[in-house]
């Protein structure tokens, strides 16, 4: 009995067929006819830099309501940033918050740290590499607690103005140019919208960086339609919130490294209220030394027996 011919071998070689189906039709556009290729290399993403900012918020354990309150306000502003839970201030809290950082895939990190339940600090890093920012928040009034007019789209792009003292001496350029990347919202990112109607204004006074978030108004009226670039029309309406930043110190490295600015005219707050107590003893020292003196005086001035005092006593 032969062998069996593989099935391979029975089946003939079969010619490929051809196509008959009738060409894909261009698509058809408002303009006219667009071709497939056309489209290909139109919807091609043009080369360049592409801004993926992302910001980490968080905050120390024992926060008060007023900072915490604070903090939220911050991140409704930043559609860009994520909120995490709360980290316990202590020497190493600069590796838990270096490796939530990375862990969330953000470049920066805004950190609010709470002390003695009445001093906040704010740290402004870059991660990995640096540099980072020590603030000291001072004038803290809320969205919640001013009920301010102004109102704008949640989630939109705000436009970012420095006063002209931030180009003065190197410090404040570093600053400035942190302050952009962290505030300024990137183009295009999913969670916010394409419209700039607000401003977020930084300007130095005293050595403090003072914040401040405003409206632009503009008429809604047809017949008092603003042209472009008729800033004569808007306005400015504050929205909130409000705080002081006073810088610190500046380092080198994430959350600490070497020390490339210190501020001299920085005071911390326990040395003013020491001083406050300090005043205060002095208050109360000057009122026992002038007892003191009332009864040195009393016992050296001796006031003369009266002759009619005793004059009751007889009678009885």
């Amino acid at each position: 009995m032969g062998k069996k011919r593989k099935h391979s071998e029975t089946e003939s070689a079969a010619p490929p067929k051809k196509d008959d189906s009738a060409p894909e039709r261009p698509k058809r556009t408002l303009l006219g006819w667009k071709d497939k290729a056309q489209d290909a290399e139109e919807t091609k993403p043009a080369p360049g830099f592409r801004n993926k900012e992302k910001v980490l918020v968080t905050c120390s354990r024992r926060i008060s309501f007023r900072y915490r309150h604070l903090m939220l306000n911050m991140v409704s502003l930043l559609p860009h940033c994520k909120k995490d839970s709360k980290v316990e201030a202590k020497s190493s809290k600069g590796a838990t918050l270096n490796e939530l950082v990375e862990l969330k895939g953000s470049s920066s990190c805004l950190f609010f740290e709470c002390r003695k339940h009445k001093d906040l600090y704010m740290w402004m890093v870059k991660s990995p590499s640096g540099p980072s920012v020590k603030f000291l928040v001072n004038a803290v009034h809320t969205m919640e607690e001013l009920k301010l007019t102004g109102n704008h789209l949640k989630g939109s792009r705000p436009l970012l103005t420095f006063s002209s003292n931030f180009d003065k001496d190197v410090h404040w350029k570093l600053l400035k140019e942190m302050l952009t990347q962290v505030f300024g919202i990137p183009k295009e990112h999913r969670k916010s919208k394409p419209y700039h109607d607000h401003v977020f204004a930084f300007s130095i006074v005293d050595d403090h960086i003072w914040f401040r978030n405003y409206q632009i108004s503009v008429p809604h009226n047809e017949a008092d339609k603003v042209a472009r670039g008729g800033l004569d029309k808007m306005t400015l309406v504050e929205v909130g919130p409000r705080f002081c930043l006073n810088p610190i110190k500046i380092f080198g490295g994430s959350f600490g490294g070497p020390t490339l600015y210190e501020n001299p005219f920085y005071v911390s707050p326990n040395q003013i209220r020491a001083l406050e107590k300090r005043n205060k003893a002095g208050k109360f020292a000057k009122k026992i030394k002038a007892k003191t003196r009332k009864k040195m005086h009393e016992i050296s001035n001796p006031l003369e027996p009266d002759e009619f005092a005793d004059m009751w006593k007889d009678d009885e």
